[in-house]
């Protein structure tokens, strides 16, 4: 149990006597990070994960962005795997996805030994907020419609691709599959 105090004043969060801004703007260029003293923004709404889409922030006064999430064109880094690659004068850039955090690092110190030729990954994930609370459509597919609390959902993954961004040497040569499964945290992956 927090043993502070937590309060609202206006549209600010107050915790423990320390104000902390609150927005509710759908636009991210309409919010004035520079006023707010924050120039290093964390963007994981899943919603603007391309860098124009993520260049919005830098309109605010952000100096920087980390997208949370796998981007179609922002440069990739992921930790213990190509991170001495990163460039200062990158503004925007993308830390992956949990999957592929898991993964590269796995894969990496296999590469550098063994070499891998090809390979198939196995993700047993949590489900997430994308999935169904309870049994219904799905636009995607008929598995998508399945209520996650209840079933083990097989689903696609972009992990093994993700891989050959931050090591191309395995370019095209892992390929994966997920398996949702009933958990609210917690994934494993196997290579």
């Amino acid at each position: 149990q927090f043993k502070g105090t937590i309060e609202v004043k206006g549209s600010d969060l107050v915790v423990n006597g320390q104000t902390v801004k609150f927005y509710t703007e759908k636009d991210p260029a309409n919010i004035p990070w520079k006023d707010t003293g924050a120039y290093y923004i964390v963007e994981s709404t899943g919603v603007f994960t391309t860098t124009e889409k993520a260049k919005a922030h830098l309109k605010g006064g952000a100096k920087k962005v980390v997208i949370s999430a796998p981007s179609a064109d922002a440069a990739m880094f992921v930790m213990g795997v190509n991170e001495k690659e990163y460039k200062s004068d990158i503004e925007i850039i993308s830390n992956a996805s949990c999957t592929t955090n898991c993964l590269a690092p796995l894969a990496k110190v296999m590469h550098d030994n063994y070499t891998i030729i090809e390979g198939l990954m196995t993700t047993i994930h949590s489900y997430t907020a994308t999935q169904k609370t309870v049994d219904g459509p799905s636009s995607k597919d008929w598995r998508g419609g399945r209520t996650a609390a209840q079933n083990i959902i097989p689903s696609s993954t972009g992990a093994a691709k993700a891989v050959g961004k931050v090591i191309p040497s395995l370019n095209g040569k892992l390929t994966g599959m997920s398996m949702r499964v009933p958990t609210s945290n917690v994934s494993v992956v196997d290579l």
